[in-house]
């Protein structure tokens, strides 16, 4: 038995506005943050579980203070009573008769809900002894949607469809992960391409990360028509037209403003545009992607969409060609898991949105569930990466020729060592000094 005994947050935050490390058309300056849940325990070990929420800075604290707000739902309750109905435990978070009022299931109240749901996960695998994407692929496909609150879903995908796909999936299951284990997941990276570089810098990190393997990259857009066409001819420059190249606008337009601008980056032979108009703007998604399929370039979106019910709706609707779920936004593995399924039932491809701290360690076990016990595809799939502070990380994603390879430690690949919480703890830490 495993009782868990106490919770306690940690506000992290990196520094990377002074570099410009994450710079978009939207988030001029940001500061990658976390806010932490760390689940103390009585087990023999000291074992803890730790979940992180992904934010760029200011407002780190209000997430924290969520998180603080929503102990009562673990702590003193033994972690086999929480695993043993993880549906009905992720409904009675979301459905806080008190908290719900702050959201429902979207905003600080479900980033929060996202940290301490996967905590449980990163706990109930380190208790197990093997990494979360696989304690998740070696459920059951009963055992997998018990673990995934259908209200709201059934009109668009049942308890039975999930069922059915699982199933699909799962007499290729062990070759699917020696395959995964041999060569890895294919990724994209974003590193060269944040809006407040300049030109030189581009093109130098354009022909490093070409020279280690990358064939995949995305760039930022959205201040001038005539800069994105300048950092697009810079970036196939460097990296050649058969190099894909996507581009991603953050939010910035409006719809028939993204229409017309992305028609004047006709010419690049651009795979996607990501994030081209408000991430709630569904019919605005479909509207886009009809007007841009003419020119080959499809749309993206995901990592600003709430909800399972958002992502339902644009599945329904037709909005979107990539489904780029993150990891923190939704309510945790829970709710994405759920939003697996609704990718594979409508065969939308998953490319899980990463970057900023900790989100790559994390997406390397939800593309891995996507494949491994899902979609048992890799047809058009790429996960994002991004080269920063991975260093902080005691088990950090690692890439090889643009590949994230499985992850091996036990858990969810969120600790951060005991030198990285020192200092980038705010406002105390050296980082802030």
């Amino acid at each position: 038995m495993t009782r868990i005994t106490s919770l306690t947050t940690r506000d992290i935050r990196a520094r990377t506005s002074r570099f410009l490390d994450g710079s978009d058309a939207a988030h001029a300056d940001p500061d990658y943050s976390a806010a932490y849940a760390i689940l103390h325990t009585d087990h023999v070990d000291g074992l803890e579980g730790q979940g992180f929420t992904f934010t760029i800075g200011r407002g780190n604290e209000l997430c924290c203070a969520a998180i603080e707000a929503m102990a009562h739902h673990v702590v003193g309750r033994d972690l086999a009573d929480i695993t043993g109905d993880m549906a009905g435990f992720w409904r009675s978070v979301t459905s806080d008769s008190q908290l719900r009022w702050l959201g429902p299931e979207k905003g600080v109240i479900h980033l929060a809900v996202a940290a301490l749901v996967n905590a449980v996960w990163d706990l109930w695998a380190k208790q197990q002894g093997v990494p979360v994407w696989k304690l998740v692929c070696d459920l059951t496909p009963e055992q997998f949607v018990g673990c995934i609150d259908f209200r709201y879903l059934s009109d668009a995908l049942s308890r039975d469809e999930a069922l059915d796909l699982l199933r699909a999936a799962a007499p290729g299951k062990a070759a699917r992960t020696a395959q995964l284990h041999t060569d890895g997941y294919p990724a994209y990276i974003t590193s060269a391409g944040w809006l407040g570089y300049p030109e030189t810098k581009v093109r130098e990190l354009c022909r490093e990360l070409y020279a280690d393997g990358w064939r995949s990259f995305k760039t930022k857009v959205g201040i001038s028509v005539a800069d994105d066409r300048r950092r697009c001819e810079i970036m196939r420059e460097e990296l050649g037209d058969d190099v894909q190249l996507m581009v991603d606008a953050n939010q910035v337009w409006d719809v028939p403003q993204a229409i017309e601008w992305m028609r004047q980056l006709d010419g690049f032979n651009l795979r996607w545009i990501e994030e081209p108009t408000s991430p709630d703007d569904i019919l605005g998604h479909a509207e886009i992607r009809r007007a841009l399929a003419p020119h080959g370039i499809r749309v993206a979106t995901g990592e600003h969409v709430a909800n399972r019910v958002v992502f339902k709706q644009m599945l329904q609707a037709g909005s979107i060609d990539y489904l780029q779920a993150d990891a923190c936004r939704v309510g945790g593995l829970n709710e994405v898991l759920a939003i697996l399924l609704l990718a594979a039932k409508f065969d939308i491809p998953v490319c899980p949105h990463a970057g900023g701290l900790g989100l790559c360690e994390y997406v390397q076990h939800i593309s891995a569930i996507d494949y491994i016990a899902v979609s048992a595809s890799l047809d058009d799939r790429t996960t994002e990466y991004a080269s920063h502070l991975h260093e902080h990380f005691v088990d950090p994603a690692i890439v090889r020729d643009g590949r994230y390879l499985l992850p091996g430690a036990p858990g969810y690949s969120a600790n951060l060592h005991t030198a990285s919480v020192a200092a980038l703890t705010f406002p105390t830490g050296s980082e802030w000094r």
